[in-house]
């Protein structure tokens, strides 16, 4: 069984995310969605977070490459990186990708957030039995007891890791947060299928 096809029959899902500035789109159309390392040599907007950045720069996967030669795709968008850039709604869209590219020859996955120190990294084909779905699916990752909160939270952030940058042929459709949103999805020359989700923001 291919790992996209195991990824489906353990979640039920079809596809994975990215959280993303609507100014990139017209670099992702042309040249994928690429990796750290890459995305730096062109002009960007980053929405990430310098200090994750800075920790990310720092890991190297076993038997893999660095993390930042990876362009990283969400297993749920719906987590604490979007929950950070909520008052960035009118700019930020989720892009789906495939489950085809969890194929691709050097795919790792990550049973946490890539920067935790605690993450673990496989290939899919065992990776996707490794991670805790429960927990990357879950609703709400606030807790009482301050060790479980860390982890549900850093398990929300389970990551797959794709060399060097992904194909946009892999893009499936998008979402945003308002129908303002999509016209400036469609502005920016997003040409596959929109969703006006709420629902999927904070």
């Amino acid at each position: 069984m291919k790992p996209s096809e195991l990824y489906t029959e353990i979640t039920n899902q079809t596809g994975l995310f990215n959280i993303q500035a609507i100014d990139n789109i017209p670099s992702i159309m042309r040249h994928g969605l690429l990796s750290n390392e890459k995305a730096s040599k062109i002009k960007h907007t980053s929405i990430a977070m310098q200090e994750v950045q800075e920790r990310r720069d720092t890991v190297l996967i076993p038997n893999g490459m660095a993390l930042h030669k990876y362009a990283n795709v969400y297993f749920d968008p719906k987590n604490p990186m979007l929950y950070k850039r909520k008052d960035e709604n009118k700019n930020i869209c989720i892009l789906k990708f495939d489950r085809s590219i969890l194929d691709f020859k050097g795919v790792v996955v990550s049973d946490r957030n890539a920067s935790s120190t605690y993450a673990s990294f496989y290939p899919p084909e065992t990776g996707l039995r490794e991670i805790d779905f429960n927990l990357v699916f879950a609703s709400d990752w606030r807790d009482e007891n301050q060790f479980i909160y860390f982890k549900k939270k850093s398990t929300k952030c389970a990551e797959a890791l794709i060399p060097y940058f992904i194909p946009y042929d892999y893009v499936a459709c998008a979402a945003v947060y308002s129908e303002e949103v999509k016209n400036k999805l469609e502005a920016a020359g997003f040409n596959k299928r929109i969703y006006v989700e709420p629902r999927f923001f904070f």
